[in-house]
C-alpha cells in the first residue's frame, strides 16, 4: 500500500501511527482480536468483510508486527492470527476510541460498554499521565512540543505555533 503520509509528516508519531492503524478495517480486526478472534473465518463472519480485503489487512497487520501468523492445522495447513506484544499495546488506544464514541451517546444508546470482568461494573476509561495520574484531555495544560530527535522543520513548527511553552 502506498504511503499517504506527506514527506514533511514522516517524523510525526501521530502520522506514522495512523499509517499503521488508521484504516477502518484495521481497527475493527484488532478489536475482534482483543475479543479472542484468531481465525480468518471468524474475522470474516464477524465483520462481513470480503476475503480479498481481509487477506490484505491481515498481511499488513502481520508485516507491521501487530499480529503473528502461525499454523494451527497441518493437513491442510491453516493459520491463525494472534496478537503480538506490540499488537496488545494498542488495546488502550482502541478502548479510548470506543469510550470516546460512547461518550457522545446516552447510556441507553450504547451497544457496547467496557466492564470490570470480575465485578461486572461499567468502567469509564480515561488517559492519564503515568507520573501524576492527571487526565490528559486538557489541551491548555498538555501540549506537544519538539522532541530530541526533531528535525529543524519540526522544531520550527512548535517554536512558531500559538501558546508555545517555554524551553527548559
Amino acid at each position: 500500500m502506498a504511503s499517504r503520509i506527506r514527506l514533511e509528516d514522516r517524523e510525526c508519531p501521530l502520522s506514522t501511527t495512523v499509517e499503521h492503524v488508521g484504516e477502518w478495517w484495521t481497527l475493527l480486526i484488532l478489536h475482534d482480536a482483543f475479543d479472542g478472534y484468531t481465525r480468518f473465518d471468524q474475522f470474516q463472519a464477524s465483520l462481513g468483510i470480503s476475503s480479498s480485503m481481509l487477506t490484505t489487512r491481515l498481511k499488513t497487520l502481520v508485516a507491521d508486527g501487530l499480529l503473528q501468523r502461525r499454523p494451527y492445522q497441518t493437513n491442510p495447513v491453516r493459520h491463525e492470527y494472534v496478537l503480538t506484544e506490540l499488537g496488545h499495546s494498542l488495546r488502550p488506544v482502541i478502548v479510548a476510541l470506543a469510550a470516546w464514541g460512547n461518550s457522545r451517546l446516552t447510556p441507553a444508546e450504547r451497544s457496547m460498554i467496557l466492564i470490570d470482568m470480575h465485578s461486572g461494573a461499567e468502567v469509564e476509561p480515561v488517559v492519564v499521565d503515568a507520573k501524576t495520574g492527571r487526565r490528559l484531555d486538557d489541551s491548555d495544560t498538555y501540549v506537544f512540543t519538539a522532541g530530541p530527535a526533531a528535525s529543524d522543520a519540526m522544531r520550527h513548527r512548535y517554536a512558531t505555533r500559538p501558546n508555545t511553552p517555554a524551553e527548559s
